[in-house]
């Protein structure tokens, strides 16, 4: 090869290296999303909340990564109060973001016995994990009240309509 063919041969080879970093930097992008799919491991609510079971009848409830790309920056996070009896469905708690406030629903009938109180000084952690995040925990009544959530594949259909 003479010096132009190779000069020529080192422009596409430069070339072609942008091409692979640029594909590189989409397939990470892709992963990345895939890595953050739902977890199997925990129910939902339609009204995007996770549960999940401890031990001792022990609910550990959080929103989901979702939810929190939804509603933006977090700042703020009212907690129910310990001792709190609740029922499925009830509303008690909301999160507040830049753009919106929204109420958050217990999933299971029972007591409140455990708040994430880390959470009222750096709301941003369920931003920055939403589901190594809890907000708080419920002693259900009823464990079998989940049943009504969905699994991980029903919630990510849900999701993605």
């Amino acid at each position: 090869m003479d010096g132009g063919g190779r000069a020529m041969h080192g422009a596409i080879a430069e070339s072609n290296a942008g091409a692979v970093a640029e594909q590189t930097k989409q397939l990470t992008y892709y992963l990345e999303i895939i890595m953050s799919a739902v977890p199997d491991n925990l129910k939902y609510a339609k009204t995007h909340e996770w549960a999940k079971t401890e031990d001792d009848n022990i609910i550990r409830v959080g929103i989901t990564d979702f939810a929190q790309e939804e509603l933006g920056d977090l700042v703020y996070i009212e907690l129910p109060e310990l001792g709190r009896k609740v029922t499925a469905q009830e509303q008690c708690a909301v999160v507040e973001s830049v753009k919106t406030a929204s109420d958050l629903f217990s999933p299971v009938s029972g007591e409140v016995v455990a708040v994430n109180e880390a959470l009222v000084d750096e709301p941003e952690q369920v931003n920055d994990d939403a589901y190594g995040t809890w907000l708080f925990c419920i002693k259900a009544n009823d464990p079998s009240e989940l049943d009504a959530l969905m699994n991980a594949d029903a919630y990510q259909q849900m999701i993605e309509q």
